[in-house]
């Protein structure tokens, strides 16, 4: 059974779902429908999925960046799935797969962040985005955990805090944390974790 989870809420991962250690994180939105002028359509809004590893709640190294152009973390423990360029369609726009049970023990958090691919140059931001959410689902039984909607109003916000998993007393946890940030892309937003 799935848990709708609302902005702040905590779940236990490992305590719900025994045995548990591949996670895959689904993450989607839709584009806001909108009109172009009359001889120009409005450019598709590119959203990219990251996921950013913390040891004790820090970004140490570049290499604990996995998004669209490091795919794989070097632990092979948390693989990016590919880069969607439009968001179109229904379900997962992106997503993005952890083996828990092997993630190194230094780190403790992994943050699950979306931004607008050159949003400060397209003029593009999440108050054209709707429908957000983050997912979990059990890799083994392809069962959804948890999900959490973005539902409030990121209007002028350029990147999206969406949630983290992290380590608690030997347990997995997911926070739904849907903070809206104005960083203008990955490299900045990273650094709210240095």
């Amino acid at each position: 059974m799935s848990i709708s989870l609302q902005k702040g809420q905590k779940v236990s991962l490992s305590k719900e779902n025994a045995g548990l250690s591949n996670v895959l994180v689904g993450l989607g939105w839709d584009e806001v429908k909108r009109t172009g002028g009359f001889f120009k359509r409005p450019q598709p809004i590119d959203c990219d999925a990251s996921a950013i590893m913390l040891k004790d709640g820090k970004f140490r190294d570049k290499a604990d960046l996995i998004y669209f152009g490091n795919l794989t973390h070097k632990s092979g423990t948390v693989r990016h799935m590919g880069d969607n360029l439009t968001g179109a369609g229904d379900g997962d726009d992106e997503q993005i797969l952890i083996d828990l049970s092997k993630v190194p023990v230094e780190y403790d958090r992994i943050v699950i962040v979306v931004n607008i691919y050159q949003a400060v140059q397209r003029k593009q931001q999440f108050g054209l985005i709707e429908n957000a959410f983050i997912r979990l689902v059990d890799g083994k039984t392809n069962k959804e955990m948890c999900k959490y909607n973005l539902s409030e109003d990121y209007t002028g916000k350029t990147a999206m805090i969406f949630g983290e998993i992290y380590r608690y007393n030997g347990e997995w946890k997911f926070n739904a944390i849907g903070q809206g940030t104005t960083d203008p892309g990955i490299g900045e937003l990273v650094q709210r974790y240095v």
